[in-house]
């Protein structure tokens, strides 16, 4: 019965789509993004590359696949692009903020303090963070910089522009948004744009976290990389851990999702509180140095 229904889901589908243009696919995010797609997202899969099938006006996945094999580099990244999931909002993890503002303090006077947000999505997750330091020095322009980076360059666009439609902040305090929030009028009735301070604290830059040079240089003080482990096997979690270790300060800070834990990773990592880790001692002793 079961095979049936399979076999009748795949008949109505617009393009014939088999399990080895899955397993393909499956090879080749995992190869240009570190992506392990598990078997049971093939639909999902589908879902998403049809479209991509729509706009080039290919008609089939054999011929769709070897255009990405033909290092068309536009269509990579929207291959790309329609693959990764960006859910987010502002302030997700609440408990991480307090401990980020804590952290950032107790640097006040040592050095330029610089932060970095690897899997920045749409832009919540770095306004959030540039509003917590903005609140825990008191001034709209505190001694940070945050670099907020992704893979995906449709999200990036949304982050760097940072309007938002008013639902995306109604969890929000009232004063929140009034502090750092305007509220379109006109054509952008229903929208919000985050404060020009906030945007000049962060820059936008593309990162694909399997590369070997990342462009992203420290010391820095604090590495948000939240809900993005959780699309990498345990060796891919290993080697980016490794390459983070010597971009952080000695008492630098790395945020993970709810959901990673990074046990693997004992000798560069240790836990410090939830889902907030700290270099392990040897790491911590280590002399900075950029990853190759």
């Amino acid at each position: 019965m079961n095979n049936s229904l399979l076999t009748s889901s795949a008949h109505d589908r617009e393009f014939a789509f088999t399990t080895k243009d899955f397993e393909q696919v499956r090879q080749m995010i995992y190869e240009h993004a570190g992506i392990s797609l598990n078997p049971s997202k093939q639909d999902m899969v589908y879902s998403r590359l049809a479209r991509r099938l729509r706009a080039t006006g290919i008609n089939n996945f054999k011929s769709y696949l070897a255009l990405l094999e033909s290092n068309d580099e536009a269509e990579w990244q929207a291959f790309v692009n329609a693959l990764t999931t960006n859910l987010t909002s502002f302030f997700r993890e609440p408990h991480h903020f307090p401990l980020l503002a804590e952290h950032v303090l107790k640097q006040k006077g040592k050095h330029p303090i610089s932060l970095w947000c690897s899997a920045s999505s749409t832009g919540e997750e770095p306004y959030s963070m540039a509003m917590t330091v903005v609140d825990a020095f008191g001034s709209f322009t505190p001694p940070v910089t945050i670099v907020a980076t992704d893979l995906d360059t449709n999200v990036l666009a949304k982050a760097e522009a940072g309007v938002y439609p008013l639902e995306r902040v109604e969890k929000l305090s009232g004063d929140l948004v009034k502090r750092f929030f305007l509220r379109g009028a006109g054509a952008q009735s229903g929208f919000v744009r985050v404060r020009p301070e906030l945007r000049a604290m962060i820059t936008f830059r593309q990162v694909n976290l399997l590369s070997d040079d990342w462009h992203i240089r420290g010391p820095l003080d604090a590495i948000f990389c939240r809900n993005v482990m959780i699309y990498f096997d345990k060796a891919t979690q290993l080697k980016i851990l490794e390459k983070f270790a010597p971009l952080l300060q000695p008492d630098g800070l790395l945020f993970a999702g709810h959901s990673e834990s990074f046990h693997n990773a004992g000798h560069v990592f240790s836990l410090r509180g939830k889902t907030v880790y700290e270099l392990a001692k040897s790491k911590a002793h280590a002399p900075h140095r950029a990853p190759k």
